[in-house]
C-alpha cells in the first residue's frame, strides 16, 4: 500500500474488531486521509503487536497510529520506524515495567463497571448488559445489539505482560480523554496524559467515542496528522 499522503492506522481494543472504527474511517476519508484498521487476534500482547506490525509493513510513508482502549498498549509497543505520531482514544498507556492490568485497575472502578474474569480457556468476555451500562452507554440500541453479538473476547495473556519502553516516550502523542468513561476511569486517563506529556482533548463522551462520538475522534486524528505533515 503506497501513497503520497500521510496514512492513519486504527487499532481496535478488547471485545471489538476493526469495524468498530467504521464511522471514523468514513470521516477521515471524507477529509482526504487514508485510513485502514489493523486486525488484532487478542490472543496475547506479543501476538497483537506482531499483527499490527504486519499491517504497518504494508504501508509506505509516515503513519499516525491510533488506538482505542486496550489498543493503547499495542500501539505503544510497536517499534515500527514509520510511525510518526500516536493518538490514544480513551486508551491505556502502560509505562515501562507496567502491565495493561496495572493501569486498567488503577484507582476506584465506576459503580457500573462490569466484573471481569477469564473463563476456562483464559478468555475474558464482556457481559452482554455491560455494553449498554459501561462500554458504550451513549450508543443507539441497534448499535449495542450489534456490539454484543459480534464481540471478540480478549485473552488474559494480553493484560498481564509487562511492557518495554513505550513508543509514546519517543513520538509525539495526542489523547482523547473520555470524561464519562465507565470502563477506564477518567482520573486514570488524566494521570496517563500527564506522564505522557500528550496533547489532550477532554470530551463528555463514553468509553467508545469511536462509535458514539466519531467526529471528535476524527478531528483529533486529523489534528495529529496535520501536525506531523507540517514538521
Amino acid at each position: 500500500m503506497s501513497s503520497g499522503k500521510l496514512n492513519v492506522v486504527l487499532v481496535h481494543g478488547a471485545w471489538a474488531d476493526g469495524s468498530s472504527w467504521s464511522k471514523v474511517i468514513h470521516g477521515l476519508r471524507e477529509q482526504g486521509v487514508n485510513a485502514v484498521a489493523a486486525p488484532l487476534p487478542l490472543t496475547s500482547l506479543n501476538d497483537d503487536v506482531a499483527a499490527l506490525d504486519r499491517t504497518l509493513e504494508r504501508i509506505d510513508g509516515p503513519i499516525v497510529l491510533a488506538g482505542h482502549a486496550y489498543a493503547g498498549a499495542v500501539i505503544g509497543s510497536t517499534r515500527a520506524a514509520n510511525v510518526a505520531a500516536l493518538v490514544y482514544v480513551a486508551a491505556l498507556a502502560p509505562d515501562e515495567g507496567e502491565t495493561v492490568a496495572d493501569v486498567f485497575y488503577r484507582g476506584a472502578a465506576h459503580p457500573q463497571a462490569p466484573s471481569l474474569a477469564p473463563d476456562a480457556h483464559g478468555l475474558i468476555w464482556l457481559p452482554e448488559d455491560a455494553f449498554a451500562s459501561a462500554f458504550a452507554h451513549h450508543a443507539a440500541p441497534q448499535e449495542l445489539a450489534l456490539l454484543a453479538a459480534v464481540q471478540r473476547p480478549i485473552a488474559a495473556a494480553c493484560i498481564g505482560k509487562k511492557v518495554e519502553r513505550p513508543l509514546w516516550r519517543d513520538r509525539p502523542s495526542w489523547f482523547l480523554v473520555a470524561e464519562q468513561d465507565r470502563m477506564i476511569s477518567p482520573d486514570t486517563q488524566h494521570f496517563m496524559v500527564r506522564r505522557m506529556n500528550a496533547e489532550v482533548r477532554s470530551c463528555e463522551v463514553d468509553h467508545s467515542p469511536i462509535i458514539t462520538a466519531p467526529d471528535a475522534v476524527t478531528s483529533l486524528i486529523v489534528e495529529a496528522s496535520r501536525a506531523v505533515s507540517a514538521r
